[in-house]
Order: C-alpha cells, then structure tokens, then sequence
C-alpha cells in the first residue's frame, strides 16, 4: 500500500455546503441549505437523464450527470449563494459573478492532490462539462427551486409566489420533452401529505 503524505481540505469546504442557506433574501417557512438543494438536483438530473434516454433517444451519461450535479453549487462554499434577482440584475453583475465563480472553481480544484485534478475537472468547471450535461443539471435546478416555491407556498408563505410563477413559465416552456415528462409524472405527488402518499399505493 503507498504511502500517503498529502493533506487537503477540499473536503473540509465540502462539508460547510451545509451552512450555506438558499434563498436569503426571502422568509422561509423552510430554511434549505446548499448541501441538501445539491442532492436533490442530483437525482432529479438523474432521472430527468435516464427519461432522455428511455423515451427521447438520448445518449447521455445518467451517473456523470448525477455526479456533476452534487458538485454544481459547490463554489458557494466561498462565493455564499447569491440570489437569482441579484445575479441577473444587470450584464454587468451577471459578468462578474460567473468570472467569481469561475475563480472559485479554481481555487477549489487546486485544494485538491494533483492526481486526482483531472478527475473533478469535469465535475466542478462548468465549461469542462459536455453541454448536454449542463443543460439538465440546468433544468433540474430549476425544477429543485419550483419544488421549493411549492412548499413554501404550502406553507402559507406568499414570498415565494412570483418565483413559483417565473419558474413555472420557464418550466413550461422548455424545450427539452424530459423536462416535461418529468413534471406530469413526478411532480405532482410532491404536494401530498404521507398519508395521501400512502393512498397511492
């Protein structure tokens, strides 16, 4: 067995995903943090992947887009989550804000041992991922935030009604059919309570 003199705290970073709150400039009935919003748009890219391939024809890799998708939101370990009005408040901030992200992506890949960079290139920089990839880790963000908005809205909190609106329209008009595939099968369920889960069987 080698012998292994390397330290990193790549994954030190990792773990603070926990900290980092979502949507901070709403009250939330909910509070959702970085690390959990990463796994569901995991496995909602998963499945929206596997539905591409299933029924559309497609050839994406289901495993590296789920394993992508963990990793999307990672540089909000340093960077914090900028909420979405903010970042496309204007060209200018939108510009800087992905030349920040850009940055962190860097600086977190170099906290990793040399040998095992080239392995998260993929995973962590963005412009390093198949296009198609990006495009359904895309989607299920957006689709992971209108869950969100839903059950904030079961919660009786009305701060999350124009999101819910804006995300459901941009939902509705994808043009990529798993996406739409998607929300008629899955998501309706999402709002039942355990017991209405339990009918369903």
């Amino acid at each position: 067995m080698k012998d292994i003199a390397i330290t990193s705290s790549f994954y030190a970073y990792l773990s603070r995903l926990r900290w980092i709150k979502r949507w901070g400039l709403k009250r939330n009935a909910h509070e959702e943090n970085v690390m959990e919003h990463s796994w569901e748009v995991a496995v909602i890219a998963h499945t929206l992947a596997l539905i591409k391939n299933r029924y559309y024809e497609g050839k994406v890799d289901a495993n590296a887009i789920a394993a992508a998708a963990l990793y999307h939101d990672i540089t909000e370990v340093i960077t914090g989550d900028l909420p979405t009005p903010i970042k496309y408040h204007s060209t200018e901030i939108n510009a800087a804000y992905k030349q920040i992200e850009k940055q962190a992506e860097k600086e977190l890949l170099n906290l990793l041992p040399v040998e095992l960079r080239t392995d998260f290139q993929m995973l962590i920089q963005h412009d390093m991922m198949p296009e198609e990839h990006v495009r359904i880790i895309k989607a299920a963000d957006k689709i992971s935030a209108y869950l969100k908005c839903q059950s904030e809205l079961k919660a009786g909190n009305a701060e999350f009604e124009t999101a819910s609106e804006q995300l459901a329209l941009t939902i509705k008009d994808s043009d990529q059919p798993e996406v739409i595939f998607f929300m008629k099968a899955f998501v309706p369920s999402c709002g039942l309570t355990l017991d209405g889960l339990m009918k369903t069987y």
